[in-house]
């Protein structure tokens, strides 16, 4: 049977992570550089300003609201927890045995490109969200699919039919991305570290998991505020700590990384151009893995924050993948690079170390191990752990509103019942297989939110002149806030009296 799935997945898989998807995802990437003026870069100062420099001094920011709503620092968190997970280490690793070091530039690349479709995918996220009966936001690809492209010319029909079809693909990649390979490279990790068996594994976590997502949004945005942080300093500071012990290899990582990137035979003397076409590859899979620019999933759970501007929302999507990939991700690459471990000629891992055959899923563990002693390989199994867990958390609400957008809000807890349950099954399942089915699955979400944001890309635009005209150029003109007008103008009065209160004191 698994052997069955496989082949059928395999199948899908080459068709929605070939070159035309890759290419898409890209071309979606540059156009909103280009439309937004670069603002990744052109306003960097402002967006770093409004995001991490925010945390320590508006309250805002960070204080807990008393509605269905989420503070921004919260979505930022839930976001965070959902994209900061196995992707940074087993998925960099992966990468770079596949793809070569030059995986690590293109990876670089889809995120300088990839910030700006998330900023994008989160501002269309704000305008287009509204308000269920329970007075939860409800945002997300599905909606601005439905009402922004829906609301173009003859477009009504296709509208709903991929905003159901990126819900139905949501649906299933929370139980692949978010679920069996994160729990898989858990259990993994605990067996090969502390010899626990996986069916063991997946029996704790399943009441782990139970006991937070069942509760909710609030519950589970709780947990990864306190989560996240702790998870992503710590490991930060680990790797760190290996480059600086290497760091006289760090200019030959660098070079390896920008030679591998333009390498255009593969290791051996293979075919012209399968090296670089290998390295763009995993580097643009890996990337899209990772930090989720394109799939349009963090937009669910930043669209459930406090905030009444859209492009302050689309900041904290712009922050979110320059701290997965250009922070976490370059720091696990760079650690195994410089590590000796791997060939910077071809990205060949040696045979095996200390008696252990290496592999992406234990390579990582074994720098750290190399460094740090048994230490070292337990700390990584627990980040692993940390990182996993709480990317399960985020995937658990992405799911939720893709349930709730296709069946109603009533069965969203058989949604969260089964996908607790799923837990056990990604737990024993086999590590190659869990994480092809859930490329498959980012590829299938992909495809749909990058058609939403090509052709709602000039609102976009539209609004960040807008923003910038206001906050940055000074100039008095109407916020563009929602499309909904009692939204709007309640956003509006809301901006107004804050201003006015600013000026008062």
């Amino acid at each position: 049977m698994l052997e069955l799935v496989s082949k059928i997945n395999s199948a899908v898989n080459n068709v929605v992570w070939g070159w035309p998807a890759l290419i898409l995802l890209a071309v979606v990437g540059v156009l909103m550089t280009v439309l937004t003026k670069v603002f990744q870069i052109s306003h960097i100062g402002h967006w770093l300003k409004n995001t991490i420099g925010a945390i320590f001094k508006d309250h805002n920011v960070t204080g807990h609201t008393k509605d269905k709503s989420i503070s921004q620092f919260q979505s930022l968190c839930t976001a965070l927890a959902a994209t900061v997970g196995t992707g940074n280490i087993v998925g960099v690793a992966g990468a770079i045995l596949v793809g070569g070091p030059g995986a690590v530039f293109w990876m670089w690349v889809m995120a300088f490109i990839g910030m700006m479709t998330n900023y994008s995918e989160n501002v269309l996220g704000i305008f287009y969200r509204r308000k269920n009966k329970d007075g939860e936001w409800c945002g997300g690809a599905m909606y601005y699919l439905q009402d922004g492209l829906g609301a173009k010319k003859h477009c009504k029909l296709i509208g709903k039919i991929l905003a159901i079809l990126f819900s139905i693909f949501c649906f299933l990649a929370s139980f692949g991305i978010g679920n069996m390979t994160q729990i898989n490279s858990i259990s993994g990790n605990m067996l090969s570290v502390f010899h626990i068996p996986t069916w063991i594994t997946g029996i704790v976590l399943l009441i782990l998991a139970a006991l937070v997502i069942v509760g909710g949004l609030k519950r589970i945005a709780s947990v990864t505020e306190k989560i996240v942080p702790f998870m992503v300093i710590l490991y930060i500071v680990g790797t760190l700590i290996i480059l600086i012990v290497n760091g006289s290899a760090i200019p030959a990582v660098f070079g390896a990384i920008f030679k591998g990137a333009f390498a255009w035979t593969a290791a051996g003397g293979g075919i012209v151009g399968y090296g670089i076409k290998l390295a763009i590859e995993q580097g643009a899979k890996r990337g899209v893995f990772s930090n989720e620019a394109g799939l349009g999933s963090s937009v669910m759970v930043h669209s459930n924050s406090n905030v009444k501007e859209p492009v302050r929302q689309g900041m904290w999507g712009i922050f979110e993948v320059f701290a997965d990939t250009i922070i976490v991700c370059s720091l696990t690459a760079f650690a195994v690079l410089s590590s000796g471990l791997v060939d910077l000629e071809t990205g060949v891992a040696v045979a095996e170390y200390g008696g252990t055959a290496l592999t992406k899923a234990n390579i990582v563990s074994t720098v750290f191990s190399m460094h740090f002693g048994f230490v070292g390989g337990a700390f990584v199994a627990v980040a692993i752990m940390l990182f996993a867990f709480s990317t399960m958390l985020g995937w658990s609400h992405y799911g939720t509103k893709a349930c709730e957008y296709l069946f109603g809000e009533k069965y969203t807890i058989v949604y969260r019942v089964i996908f607790v349950l799923a837990i056990f099954g990604g737990a024993v399942m086999s590590d190659n297989l869990a994480w092809d089915i859930a490329d498959t699955f980012n590829g299938l979400m992909m495809l749909p939110n990058l058609i939403g944001v090509l052709v709602l890309s000039p609102q976009v635009m539209r609004i960040t002149k807008n923003y910038v005209d206001r906050k940055i150029k000074g100039k008095d003109v109407e916020p563009i806030l929602s499309v909904f007008p009692d939204i709007q103008k309640a956003n509006a009065e809301a901006i107004r009296n804050a201003k006015t209160e600013a000026e008062a004191q």
